[in-house]
């Protein structure tokens, strides 16, 4: 802290604004610590009272509950303390083989990370979306700023199954769906990210709805394709970013070049942790790309296939309640690493 009071610290704008994030996030570790702290020492009085007939047993256990939560929570956070886990992130939804019925179980994906998002008071932003052809969407590319965004939401990665009662289905028959969800970190400029100019090329389209006055007629979507360079065995693969957020191409094109440096920086961080899984052979692994989940509503279950974590509330999962299925993974996976 005392560092900020040194003639010349904003000299360097970016170093200081490292300096000064790192004091923000060291601030928050202690007031959480002291907050616990005073909690601790207020459960030791109220057990002290309650022998003494001053307070129930009911305003023992309500201590307690506030104590044991705090520390819950303080744990809980103690699990992201990987480089990329304080970012935001970008999330995407794909639909899987299936047509309009996958199509509806991925828009029903975006409406649950949507109502998440604003429970927890992040920032989103749709930056692109593809609609089904009947009902749902084909894709969607999210936006979620705010601290810890990707540390809480990285456990989604993999593919999301849904077995229910289509309202497509005309004979009322039983159908499994799939859509597959990615997460990488959203870098900000404090992350340098190089990007070689020869490497990618833009398109410009029209984005819109699907007609009259929702079309837009001057060519503001952008494309972005990139080829990206596979530092271990020198394969080149195309990245490709479409961009429609915005009605200013300039925008757009600014939005698409934030995402593509997260998609390299995550490319980057996938390698390093495939290094480290081969070192650490011994411990629990997950496949990118893995059915993780399932959601039976019939049977009113949603089901965690790596922790075992489930629960009946179907609908209040379906509303953004994911919260403990966040901790679960993280509690059992983040450990130790």
């Amino acid at each position: 802290m005392l560092k900020t009071q040194e003639p010349g610290f904003w000299d360097d704008v970016k170093s200081a604004e490292a300096h000064m994030k790192t004091v923000k996030d060291l601030r928050k570790w202690i007031e959480s610590y002291k907050e616990l702290h005073d909690a601790a020492e207020e459960l030791k009085l109220a057990f002290e009272y309650t022998k003494e007939g001053v307070l129930t047993e009911e305003e023992l256990d309500t201590t307690y509950a506030k104590a044991f939560e705090l520390l819950e929570n303080l744990e809980f956070k103690n699990m992201l303390r990987e480089e990329a886990d304080q970012m935001g992130c970008i999330l995407k939804i794909n639909s899987g083989a299936g047509g309009t019925e996958s199509q509806d179980w991925a828009s029903m994906l975006m409406r649950m990370y949507m109502r998440w998002a604003e429970s927890n008071g992040y920032k989103l932003t749709v930056s692109n979306i593809l609609d089904g052809d009947e009902a749902g969407i084909k894709t969607v590319t999210m936006q979620i700023e705010g601290d810890y965004a990707y540390g809480y939401l990285k456990g989604e990665n993999g593919v999301h199954r849904l077995v229910r009662v289509s309202p497509f289905n005309a004979q009322g028959k039983r159908m499994t769906s799939f859509a597959s969800v990615f997460v990488t970190p959203l870098v900000d400029d404090s992350i340098e990210i190089e990007v070689n100019p020869s490497d990618y090329t833009w398109d410009t389209f029209r984005s819109g709805g699907a007609g009259g006055q929702n079309v837009n007629k001057v060519e503001t979507g952008v494309r972005l394709r990139y080829n990206y360079k596979d530092p271990d065995t020198g394969e080149v693969s195309e990245i490709l970013i479409e961009n429609t957020e915005s009605r200013s191409q300039l925008d757009n094109r600014d939005n698409a070049m934030r995402l593509l440096r997260s998609m390299l920086y995550d490319k980057e961080l996938q390698r390093r942790m495939a290094e480290r899984d081969k070192i650490e052979a011994s411990k629990k692994k997950i496949e990118w790309g893995s059915q993780i989940r399932s959601y039976v509503f019939d049977d009113r279950r949603v089901k965690d296939h790596r922790t075992n974590y489930q629960t009946a509330d179907v609908t209040g999962v379906m509303d953004g309640k994911i919260d403990d299925f966040l901790k679960a993974y993280l509690m059992e996976f983040a450990e130790g690493k």
